[in-house]
């Protein structure tokens, strides 16, 4: 999707013009993919916009960098205020997605990442349905990849590295050429993984079940994490186990979830209908519930919002 620009990006401490946020053409990350990011979202409440689980993504963000041996020069809680700082100066009442960067910089060229310096970003932008608003509404048509998700012990599935997502670009370039909205990726076994940048839930008898991060290596999600939440506050019981790609043709329901995407209802897999194609009830009670909880209207949520 386009980005429309903003006023502002923050950039190692100082708040920079949008246009003159850049950084070198021999910059280690863009090199090597040598970088860590994180997704996240704000949203509007009656209040004003608030920043939805801004600690948890921060958090992740170190683990990310803990991975690959990237040392952060600034605390979570720095990058939290300059978080809200940003979002705060671009003035957002209807939202935004907010995006955070950590990357090797200029000065240092060769494999060996340890001399690189360490730059961070983060910038806001309007982005509405990552999908689109047919897939918001109907469901999203996905296919299974040829390309599969990393191997654990090739690539850190657990980190939200910037170079590992050629990976699931190649698969969403395949996904769109072939006609569909987005992909699911495999992981080494042959066991659902996640898609490009989402995690997948299915629903079976009434049941809600997530592939653990372990099984297939997908990345665990905040807004899985989230939803995982929602639905046990709601009595439904949900389960982490390992699925095969004919669980997702079975499917009593099935949707996607994750801080592009939000939650978006899955209506096929290889031409198969998930069930009969429309958004299933489940699915749309976890999704309005989680739609009030981002926007402030449910005061049990309320620790999740960070107030700007």
């Amino acid at each position: 999707m386009p980005i429309t620009p903003t006023e502002k990006i923050w950039m190692d401490g100082e708040l920079v013009d949008w246009d003159k946020a850049t950084i070198h053409v021999l910059s280690h990350g863009l090199h090597y993919g040598t970088g860590a990011f994180e997704g996240i979202r704000a949203y509007p409440t009656s209040s004003g916009p608030a920043v939805f689980r801004l600690r948890e993504h921060m958090v992740r963000l170190f683990n990310s960098c803990k991975i690959i041996m990237i040392d952060i020069p600034f605390s979570v809680e720095e990058l939290i205020n300059a978080t809200v700082e940003v979002v705060r100066v671009n003035d957002h009442p209807d939202g935004c997605y907010v995006r955070p960067l950590v990357y090797l910089g200029y000065g240092e060229m060769g494999v060996n990442p340890l001399p690189a310096p360490v730059n961070v970003a983060i910038a806001t932008w309007p982005w509405g349905a990552y999908l689109g608003e047919n897939a918001v509404k109907n469901g999203a048509r996905l296919k299974i990849s040829s390309w599969r998700r990393h191997d654990p012990n090739a690539m850190p599935t657990a980190a939200k590295a910037t170079g590992m997502y050629l990976n699931s670009g190649l698969a969403k370039i395949e996904a769109l050429k072939s006609g569909y909205d987005e992909a699911i990726m495999l992981g080494p076994e042959g066991q659902v993984s996640e898609g490009t940048g989402e995690n997948i839930f299915i629903v079976r008898d009434g049941v809600l079940v997530t592939p653990p991060s372990s099984e297939a290596g997908a990345l665990p999600g905040v807004t899985q994490d989230s939803i995982v939440k929602i639905a046990r506050d709601l009595g439904y019981e949900v389960r982490f186990e390992a699925m095969v790609r004919t669980d997702l043709y079975l499917a009593d329901e099935a949707f996607m979830t994750g801080t592009a995407v939000e939650i978006v209802p899955i209506q096929s897999v290889d031409d198969r209908l998930v069930n009969d194609g429309r958004p299933g009830p489940i699915t749309n009670i976890v999704r309005n519930t989680f739609n009030s909880a981002v926007r402030g209207e449910l005061s049990q949520y309320e620790s999740w919002l960070t107030r700007v």
